[in-house]
This record gives structure tokens, sequence and C-alpha cells, in this order.
């Protein structure tokens, strides 16, 4: 009989809840089922604890089936909770909120909102998208307190800002699934429920909040106000494209990023440099701790770099999807860090799990979560794999044994990120880069230096422009450098494919994949 250590079984309980989540997320799931599941892992639970020949198998085996139902269970409850928005969406003229239109088809009566903006505005495709916290709610003279969010598009001018105080005037929505897009699922992930499209918008709707939620107001303003006075010294101080090149690795500002440049980035597999996930947090962390460990012991090295994931997280608005790449880039870190990069498994998945619980929504609806985890898994369970097979290059290379480890070290690390990485990639933009790792290899090491200049010359810009363009001159070589390269691999006509499979064969790549990592594993114990 087959005997699980502690931590394979705790791996096997948080797959499972993963697991219910998914199928919950994927297949609209009954409450019958669920009884059903329940009912039967506590029976399995029973007879195997009655039977000893059977008692850990079974307990075992009701134990998974149990957690993977919570999952199902915990998936429902967020996704079916009642949202107060939407009873006053899709609302007809002579109706109540109560007696509202389902089909949603009219044009609604509209209501009142009183609240303010809760996060950056973006803009795109000549609109601006406003994440809104309502606060009050007016319909017919009735006051109804509220504390949710919804999405506003609105004209690009005037320009508003994070924490302004709106009164809006418009008929809320229900959104609405695309073809072959859960849009509703995705909006719940942001605690979402509702849309308004071009209402009448007044800067005079100002409510009270509490103590604590002033607090955050007060420190996020701040926060994105120093974040705008750098874009803009970063942006007066270098040409671009290299400005925005400079902005996105830091910021994860995309916005003003030529879209040819971005479709060389897409093409070549390095547009994670650009994008605020653990892939791009985990990759420039390790590839920062790397640099400062020829002038630092690796310890205090490792510090700096957690503080640069910390300093990089609070400078992009630690939403909540940065917050949970920057869990999962300082996880790796600390491992890597102090040399016990192999124990981090199990750290890793409990942590994804936890987020999982928290926002279930998470798990097949945001992009940047998955990007985030597979990155961080494959750096723990891949780069061990490849530096043993690799080991003996530094031996080899004698008197330069050291520049070429660390060379080593860095080319693994990313080869490790993308194993896993790279079939959601493809999933998702349905491209196939055939020289995403070359592209990395040559643009990735030069990331660190890239950011340390670009924020010194940002720093230099806002308290004296031209100050700004003399530090920034070294921004701008390797900004440059980075993005020939890139150019020159996306020009190339053998750059990248088109290729599309479904999620049915994106599930059966992954096991797949742990299970040749697996087989690789025991060959190497033996």
């Amino acid at each position: 009989m087959i005997k699980f250590h502690k931590s394979e079984i705790l791996f096997f309980l948080l797959l499972a809840f993963a697991g219910g989540v998914f199928a919950a997320s994927v297949f609209a799931v009954s409450q019958n089922i669920i009884l059903i599941a329940v009912a039967l892992s506590i029976g399995i639970i029973g007879v195997s604890a009655y039977h000893n020949t059977f008692s850990r198998a079974g307990i075992l085996a009701g134990a998974l089936l149990f957690v993977f139902a919570l999952g199902i269970i915990r998936f429902n409850y967020v996704s079916l909770s009642k949202s107060i928005l939407s009873q006053f969406s899709d609302i007809e003229a002579g109706s109540s909120p109560s007696s509202k239109n389902s089909g949603g088809a009219s044009r609604g009566v509209a209501v009142l909102l009183r609240g303010y903006i809760d996060d950056e505005p973006a803009y795109k495709n000549g609109k601006a998208q406003i994440i809104f916290r309502v606060k009050q709610i007016i319909l017919r003279g009735e006051v109804f307190r509220v504390d949710e969010r919804t999405i506003i598009s609105a004209n690009v001018f005037p320009k508003y800002q994070y924490g302004d105080f709106l009164e809006i005037n418009g008929a809320l929505k229900t959104p609405q699934n695309f073809d072959d897009f859960d849009y509703v699922n995705y909006l719940k992930k942001e605690s979402v429920a509702t849309t308004m499209s071009f209402p009448k918008i007044k800067t005079d709707g100002a409510v009270e909040l509490g103590l604590f939620e002033k607090m955050k107001l007060g420190f996020y303003k701040k926060i994105f106000a120093v974040k705008n006075k750098f874009e803009l010294a970063v942006s007066r101080s270098l040409a671009e494209p290299n400005a925005s090149f400079v902005n996105g690795i830091l910021l994860g500002s995309r916005q003003e990023i030529p879209e040819k440049l971005k479709e060389a980035f897409n093409k070549t597999g390095t547009s994670h440099i650009l994008a605020v996930s653990g892939y791009n947090i985990t990759i420039i962390a390790e590839a920062v701790l790397w640099a400062l460990v020829w002038f630092f012991r690796r310890r205090k090295a490792f510090w700096l770099s957690a503080g640069l994931i910390i300093f990089f997280s609070i400078m992009t608005g630690a939403s909540a999807s940065v917050a949970r790449a920057a869990i999962m880039g300082l996880l790796l870190l600390f491992a890597s860090g102090y040399g016990r990069l192999s124990d981090a498994k199990n750290s890793i998945v409990l942590a994804g799990a936890a987020m999982v619980f928290l926002n279930p929504m998470i798990l097949v609806f945001d992009v940047s979560f998955q990007l985030s985890f597979m990155a961080v898994l494959g750096l723990a369970f891949v780069y061990p794999l490849l530096n043993y097979k690799t080991e003996k290059i530094s031996k080899i290379a004698g008197q330069i044994g050291e520049f070429v480890k660390s060379l080593k070290e860095i080319i693994l690390m990313t080869l490790s990120a993308q194993f896993f990485v790279f079939p959601l990639l493809v999933y998702y933009f349905k491209n196939l880069s055939l020289v995403s790792v070359v592209a990395n290899v040559l643009v990735l090491p030069f990331v660190p230096a890239a950011m340390l200049l670009g924020f010194l010359f940002g720093l230099a810009g806002i308290i004296f422009v031209p100050l700004g363009r003399i530090v920034g001159f070294a921004a701008w070589a390797i900004t440059a450098y980075q993005i020939k390269v890139i150019e020159f691999f996306a020009s190339l006509p053998f750059a990248s494919v088109a290729v599309s499979f479904t999620w049915v064969a994106l599930i059966i790549i992954y096991p797949i994949l742990f299970f040749g990592l697996w087989r690789m594993k025991k060959r190497i114990l033996l």
C-alpha cells in the first residue's frame, strides 16, 4: 500500500479544493449533486474507519471528495451572492426594483449614485473606464446605503482621478456574457455586478466615510499622485518609446506603449515584462537578487530584493491582483534567498489555495493570478531539476566559473518560469512564439539595471528635468538595446505562429507536464 507523507496529503487536499472551485467555475453544479458528494464522502470515511484494512486509503479518498465539494460550495456562495446594486439594474419605467425587467433590453430608469472612484481610471478605445465605489443610491427620492463597486464607461474628458467624489446619474445595467467569454464572472472577481454607460457626472458627490476608509483613501491618493508625477518625469526626461517602456517595467503602465511595440512583445513572448503579475514580479526579483549577490551577502541581497517587491507593489497601486502577485514573488524569493528553494512547494500551493478561498473567481477568470501561480510553480519545481542537470557547467568553466554560474542561473530561471506559463500564454493569446526563450535570455538580464536606472532618473526628473535627462542617458542605452532585440526577433518571419486549443486540452497538458517532472525527479533520486 502506498504511504503518503503529511505534506503530500496536504498537497492533495489543496488540489482537491482547487478542483472543486474549477468544476463549479466551468459547470453549473446543482445543490443535489453537492449534497450527494458530501454524503458519499462522509460514508466513505465512516466505512473506512470501521474496516481497518482500507482505513488510510479510504479515509484519504473520502476526505478528498469532501474537500472537493467544499470547493464547489465556496465558489457557489461567492458567485450567487446577492448584489444590492443588481436589484436596481434594468428597471423599466413605472417598475420597482423588485419587479425589474430581467431581460435588460430597455434603456432603464436613471438612478442617482454617490461615492468615489475606487481605482485608477483606464483609458482605451476612446473612452474612460472607471471603477466606482457606490456608497449611496437614490431612486425616486428614496436613499439606500450600499458599499459596492460598479464600472462606469465615460468620456475621456474631463479627466478624473482616484478618490474623486462624484454624483452619477444614469441607468444601471446587468453585464452580459460574450460568445466565448464569461464576462459576468470576470467582473465578479473584481466585486463588480453592474455597469453604467455614459451617465451624467457631477463632482459634488461627497459622502460620509468611516475612519479606516478615509485613511485608505488618503493613503492611496498620495501613492497615485507620486506615481503620476513619476510617470510625467520619465516622459519628460526620456524619448519614446523608451519612456513608456520604463514606465511599463516599473509601474505596469502600458497605455502609452505603441501598439506596434506591444505586438512585438507578444510575438517574442516578452509581454510579461510589462504585466503586473507574479510572472513579472518573480522574474524581476530573482534577476535583482542575482545581480545583488555580486555586491552583498545572499541574505542581505534577499532583503533588498524583497523591499523592491513591496515598493513596486505600492507604486503600482497595490491592487488585489498586484498584492497576490507580490505574495507569490515574496514566497519564492524567501526560499531562494535562504537557499531552501525545494521546500517552497507546499507554501506556494497553500498560498495559492488561500487566495482562491478568499476569491474563488480568480482561479478561472484572473489571467494574472494564473500566470503568477504557474511562474512561481515553475521556479519551485523545474529550476532545482534543471540546476542539478547542469551543475557541471560551472566546474568545467574554470576561472570564469562564477560568471558562467551566475549567467546559467538567470537563464535557468527564465526557462523554469516559462515551462508552466508557456501553455497559458499560447491558450490566451492564440500565439506560439518560437523565439521566446532566446529573446527572454537576451532581454531579462538587463531588466534590473533598466529598473534601477529608470527609478533614479525618474526621481531626478521630479527634482529637475535637465538632471533627469542627464541621468536618463544610461537608461536610454539599456532600454534601446532591449527594444531593438525585441523588434528584431519579432520581425523574423518564423517568430510566431497562430495556435489555438480549448481549455480541455489545457487541463490535459498540465498533468502531463507534472508527470514528466515527477518521472525525472524519480530518476535523479535513483
